[in-house]
């Protein structure tokens, strides 16, 4: 059955993976991002291919945007049933005394305050007709800290404990809640945690095959499309050569 699905940070990386692998699935996108142009080069590469897309460039940071493009949706998209609670970022290896305020409010703005934005958005609808999946892109991060990362483990802990904590609070009703944890995942987010360094970036993957956006995107749209008595409540996701989030084996 076709759904329509949400999905935030949706220009690059998983955000994008996903786009793909659910219009592949026969379903209508709500694409967001901050780019209007990136949406735009999207939504017509995907309408191309017969998908029916709708974009709002919004930054999730952003309540009152974010209020705006969602509750002016026309009643044909009002209805979601499934939120990729995707838009995220990392900034910064340094020790976490000499972090730069900067990027810690921009990881927590976005990456926490803007989950819990869209959730509020769009779950209420979910409940009222007793039917929907929210799911969010946690990380490995989130399990347990590593050098250098800080303040991104703590909102990808986060991520993890708001996921649990919605699952709880509609457990008396047919939504999913669903938290996707990947581990090293090749795309642009190395570029914008090392400000642009593309050299240092590409080392991190260096000796060993990462995984990538469109790999989360399968598991992400599997999940979506479980039988409705199941619940696909969490999931790790890593590269056969990582153990854990400070465990990589390079050959």
């Amino acid at each position: 059955m076709q759904k329509t699905v949400l999905i935030t940070g949706a220009t690059s990386g998983i955000g994008l993976g996903c786009a793909k692998k659910f219009a592949e699935n026969g379903d209508r996108l709500i694409l967001t991002a901050r780019s209007q142009e990136k949406l735009e080069a999207i939504r017509q590469e995907l309408t191309g291919k017969g998908c029916e897309v709708t974009v709002l460039a919004f930054d999730v940071r952003d309540r009152h945007a974010a209020t705006a493009a969602v509750n002016g949706l026309s009643k044909e998209w009002q209805q979601v049933d499934v939120l990729v609670n995707n838009a995220g970022l990392a900034l910064g290896l340094e020790p976490e005394y000499e972090g730069a305020p900067d990027d810690w409010e921009a990881m927590i703005d976005t990456n926490i305050k803007g989950l819990l934005t869209m959730t509020r958005l769009i779950v209420p609808k979910m409940i009222a007709r007793n039917s929907g999946h929210i799911i969010n892109i946690g990380s490995v991060a989130g399990d347990a800290a590593y050098a250098g990362g800080n303040v991104y483990c703590a909102t990808k802990a986060a991520v993890k404990a708001l996921t649990d904590g919605l699952r709880i609070d509609v457990a008396d009703s047919a939504v999913r809640v669903t938290n996707l944890k990947p581990g090293l995942v090749e795309t642009n987010f190395s570029n914008i945690r090392f400000k642009g360094d593309t050299e240092r970036a590409a080392r991190l993957y260096q000796g060993i095959k990462p995984l990538t956006g469109d790999d989360i995107a399968d598991v992400a749209v599997y999940a979506a499309n479980a039988p409705a008595h199941v619940q696909i409540a969490e999931v790790l996701i890593l590269a056969t050569h990582q153990a854990s989030g400070s465990v990589i084996v390079r050959k």
